[in-house]
């Protein structure tokens, strides 16, 4: 018999888990060995399990799922991970990649691609839209990883999780209640924002992170 692939989720809500292992269990060659909501649990139970490939979203209570990447990478570098998220790839996507993942999948698209990514990450590749792939292969072999171009490279992957929220209207209770975090939490970030982006007021933040959101969709 045909050793099967081991699959990890790590997702926040149980019914978009539910979904993921329902559409991955329904191919033969796949076998959901684990789910956690947090990154702490996930970074915990991995190690443990040794799944061929691990599938996480971003927005995740406490630990951040690009700081997760970066955490499993460090020690298991052999693992395929695959980000499926609700957060624009033109936003996180090359952010990912850098941190170790092998693909970005919107969650939108997850159910009509999501064996076909894992399928093509299995086999050595890149999981990306055409587009996003295009400007981050030309970024890498034209040696301009770090684009100092644009200043949101300036930001956390926290603090770009809250400007982005911020310019698709979200107010900073929503925020908060999204990222699993306090008000307090929510506006310590836009502050830092405002510093590093030079902006003088929530309302210079708002407009700036709104534009930004326009351009990226």
């Amino acid at each position: 018999m045909q050793k099967k692939i081991r699959i990890y989720l790590v997702d926040d809500h149980p019914l978009m888990r539910k979904g993921m292992a329902m559409t991955l269990e329904s191919e033969l060659e796949f076998d959901v060995v684990g789910q956690s909501e947090t990154a702490e649990e996930a970074f915990q139970n991995i190690p443990d399990l040794k799944p061929d490939v691990a599938i996480i979203d971003i927005s995740l209570p406490g630990m951040n799922g690009i700081e997760l990447i970066k955490n499993l990478i460090s020690q298991l570098p052999d693992l395929k991970i695959l980000v499926v998220s609700r957060h624009d790839e033109e936003l996180y996507a090359e952010r990912a990649i850098r941190a170790g993942a092998r693909g970005y999948l919107m969650k939108l698209e997850a159910s009509d691609t999501l064996v076909s990514a894992i399928r093509r990450i299995l086999n050595g590749q890149l999981y990306l839209s055409n587009e996003i792939g295009n400007q981050i292969i030309m970024k890498m072999t034209t040696n301009k990883g770090s684009n100092t171009n644009n200043p949101l490279e300036q930001l956390s992957d926290r603090e770009l999780e809250v400007f982005e929220l911020t310019g698709k209207g979200d107010s900073t209770k929503e925020i908060a209640k999204k990222l699993h975090v306090s008000v307090k939490t929510v506006e310590s970030y836009r502050a830092r924002i405002k510093d590093k982006l030079h902006l003088k007021s929530a309302n210079d933040l708002l407009r700036r992170a709104v534009q930004w959101i326009e351009r990226s969709t």
